[in-house]
């Protein structure tokens, strides 16, 4: 009987949505460390092991969804909406990332605060660029594994993505098929990371919960400023990325007004679920609205919802830069340009995986070399930055199909004039 109450008690528990539980975590563990103070420090181990986990999955996770997904294409995928799509997610990725290390090194969210000794291990040294831009390439991709070198291992997952993907195109069929078999086995791991992900997340409110305490209990007060800083930094780069999106738009002669009447509700969609792909529907909705082709959106929105992250970019920057001050270290132009590297590529393999924001983090902690104590302080309020962060990812889907589909005007002109339009729209709605 009790065995069958524990098993309907933990099944309540994961029905329980995590932002919930992650928001108690933060609450409890503000409470608790502001009330017991040091001596809360007995149960830092567990929030130790939580942000172990986080690093021990850094590596599976880049190498097989990265490998999973640069092979999924075909060469023929990548034609002219392929090229430009790609182009601009890229491109808009390097100044999301950029936009959060330039607002954090102004603001310095985390500056002057002092966590309790022992809350990471000190930084290592940063080499010169030149090395940095030579040792991209691995000479031993599972040394680099090992060292946790993350931008040699994205190269190598990144190289093995595209060999890979032209083996599974080969005409060859005995080739193609050994190309499959391959891929099968990366999707394999992949699913096995995602698995073990979705259980470390089920972790993450008792790990929160300890981090936070101990270091509340340590800092007092202190914390609590520093924390509103970082959010709202977060928030007001997001806010700019957005006007970015607004300029490209008006550049590429498309209304703001019919924009954003579409996807006002994609945007609010993915606000509250905190999730791209969860609002890849409404997204698909929005874009036939807005009279973006079925056959430009059917392929851009998916694969933004994969690789594009803006709003986990400008996160990470502007965390990275809280981190480096709490852990009282001066980032160097080198490491800087480390950390963008890493943001970039990592867009690539970790946008569909859950938790993808902390994971990205961890991805660029490790690179600059930081100490992951102060990870604990960004993990508790990370549900209410994933909510910002997953409304620029969905804005910036969007904003680059509309972008990219730019031709055909006259043609969906035509289709939308008719008493057939999408939605009973006026020719008004689709004429740019």
């Amino acid at each position: 009987m009790s065995a069958e109450k524990n098993r309907s008690w933990w099944r309540r528990y994961l029905a329980f949505p995590l932002i919930y539980k992650l928001a108690i975590a933060l609450v409890l563990g503000a409470v608790v460390g502001l009330l017991v103070g040091p001596a809360i420090a007995v149960i830092e181990p567990l929030g130790t092991v939580f942000l172990r986990l986080l690093q021990m999955m850094v590596v599976p996770v880049v190498v097989f969804t990265l490998v999973v997904g640069v092979s999924s294409g075909s060469a023929g995928q990548f034609g002219r909406v392929g090229v430009k799509i790609m182009v601009y997610y890229m491109l808009t990725t390097v100044v999301a990332i950029t936009l959060g290390l330039a607002l954090a090194s102004l603001v310095q969210p985390g500056a002057g605060l002092v966590l309790p000794d022992g809350a990471g291990a000190e930084p290592k040294e940063a080499p010169p660029l030149k090395e940095v831009l030579i040792n991209i390439v691995p000479t031993n991709p599972l040394s680099a594994m090992v060292e946790g070198d993350m931008l040699a291992v994205l190269f190598f997952a990144l190289v093995f993505g595209l060999a890979l993907g032209v083996l599974r195109n080969s005409e060859d069929e005995r080739l193609a098929g050994l190309g499959e078999n391959m891929r099968r086995f990366f999707e394999g791991g992949a699913e096995v990371t995602f698995i073990a992900i979705r259980g470390i997340l089920e972790y993450a409110p008792i790990g929160v919960f300890a981090l936070l305490a101990v270091t509340l209990g340590e800092t007092g007060m202190d914390a609590v400023a520093p924390l509103a800083m970082l959010t709202a930094t977060v928030y007001g780069g997001v806010a700019v990325q957005v006007l970015l999106y607004c300029v490209l738009l008006l550049l590429f002669g498309h209304s703001l007004r019919r924009f954003f009447s579409a996807a006002r509700e994609p945007m609010l969609m993915s606000f509250v679920t905190r999730s791209s792909s969860g609002t890849l529907p409404v997204s698909m909705r929005a874009a036939e609205k807005m009279g973006v082709d079925e056959g430009v959106y059917g392929f851009t929105l998916p694969l933004g919802a994969t690789i594009n992250m803006d709003g986990t970019a400008v996160y990470v920057g502007a965390s990275v830069i809280f981190v480096a001050n709490v852990a009282g270290v001066d980032l160097s132009l080198t490491e800087l340009v480390s950390v963008a590297l890493v943001g970039v590529l990592a867009s690539v393999g970790t946008a569909g995986v859950p938790g993808a924001g902390l994971i990205m983090l961890s991805l660029a902690i490790t690179q600059a070399g930081l100490p992951f104590g102060p990870v604990a302080l960004v993990a508790g309020i990370d549900a209410f930055l994933d909510m910002i962060r997953s409304l620029c990812n969905v804005t910036g889907d969007l904003a680059g199909s509309r972008i990219v589909d730019g031709g055909g005007r006259k043609k969906r002109r035509s289709r939308t004039a008719g008493p057939g339009a999408v939605g009973g729209s006026t020719p008004a709605v689709a004429a740019d």
